[in-house]
């Protein structure tokens, strides 16, 4: 029975795969577009290839894409789905409409392993990494779900969903490959947001790497303390550690990080807060998102108060970071940042909703 499936193999690997089945090899190149460009989900779509060919495609190699197994509408209009995997189990992505983007908001694990104390998701058993072309499904299925809903296409792609994209290395680069990919999705790179907890090593790999996509980092707090409190991760990785990553990073790559902020009330929201990070943030020419707080079961923190948000990110303005407070959407659904936890129904069926 055959295990590999098609959509891992390299271009190269599909090239010798079609010579091995004793086609042409210009049939590589429709093969690979089926794959890719056409975002075939079978090999029954693919029309235009003899079925004969088909039929022996199938022989050797299986398709595991993903499945939309169920959706939820915010009162905002954010959609959450619940994607199914061909081992059965769920993962969760989000479409994010504001009046100028698009946005499909992709897990790259099913799960997640660093248990951060604000994250829904890190309450979570992680259980496998996913593939690159799970992760590819699940902006496609999004896309789909964005010109339902919006008759447009998806104008951004942030990596923010389920997981750690830098532990899932290889799949995130792959999938973010193929979403750019002129053969691909084509989708410009710099529409690509991935966002890390912060592993150091891993940050420099993609500077050495050539990634060409954004990146971003969860700091949630700019101090050690503090940051080892909320993220156990930065144990491994101080914040001195991610400095000079980050600084590897920029210089290599010549692209400007963003630094993800949580504020937590009466936890990193004072002056003293927001002078720490004035500095850290200088240190590498970052920019900062503010993130409103949403709640998760057992969570243990409050949301900073509107008008005390305004003032920490006046501050950091007034001190020359460029630095914004970005609005929760899909909180009534639980789609909102840190509340992704396969609350979905098939995942409640399945008993796939592991708790750590």
């Amino acid at each position: 029975m055959a295990t590999t499936d098609i959509r891992e193999l390299t271009l190269e690997e599909t090239k010798t795969l079609v010579a091995e089945l004793g086609e042409k090899p210009y049939r590589a190149k429709q093969l690979w577009e089926w794959l890719w460009k056409k975002k075939a989900r079978s090999f029954d779509d693919m029309s235009d290839l003899p079925k004969a060919f088909r039929a022996a495609l199938a022989e050797r190699t299986v398709m595991r894409p993903l499945t939309l197994v169920e959706e939820q509408r915010s009162q905002d209009g954010t959609v959450k789905c619940a994607f199914k995997t061909w081992d059965g189990h769920v993962v969760e992505g989000v479409l994010i409409p504001t009046p100028t983007r698009l946005t499909a908001c992709i897990s790259s694990q099913i799960g997640c392993s660093l248990t951060c104390s604000f994250c829904a998701t890190g309450k979570l058993k992680r259980i496998r990494n996913l593939d690159a072309a799970e992760i590819v499904d699940q902006v496609v299925l999004i896309d789909e779900l964005a010109h339902k809903y919006y008759k447009e296409g998806l104008t951004n792609i942030v990596y923010m969903g389920m997981g750690e994209p830098l532990l899932n290395y290889a799949n995130t680069l792959r999938s973010a490959e193929r979403i750019t990919a002129e053969d691909g999705l084509g989708i410009g790179a710099r529409r690509i947001t991935v966002s890390t907890a912060g592993i150091a090593k891993m940050i420099r790999k993609l500077a050495d790497d050539g990634a060409r996509f954004n990146l971003a980092l969860s700091l949630h707090a700019a101090n050690d303390e503090k940051r080892d409190r909320i993220m156990p991760i930065n144990e491994q990785n101080s914040l001195a550690d991610l400095k000079d990553a980050l600084r590897y990073y920029t210089r290599v790559t010549r692209h400007d990080v963003t630094f993800e902020y949580i504020l937590l009330k009466g936890f990193n929201d004072s002056l003293a807060d927001a002078q720490e990070l004035v500095k850290y943030a200088s240190d590498v020419h970052a920019k900062v998102n503010l993130i409103e707080y949403n709640p998760i079961d057992a969570g243990g923190y409050g949301r900073t108060e509107a008008k005390d948000a305004e003032a920490f990110q006046q501050y950091l303005d007034k001190k020359g970071i460029v630095a914004r407070i970005r609005r929760s959407r899909g909180r009534d659904i639980d789609a909102a940042c840190g509340q992704l936890a396969n609350k979905n129904e098939p995942a409640l069926k399945d008993g796939e909703r592991v708790m750590k």
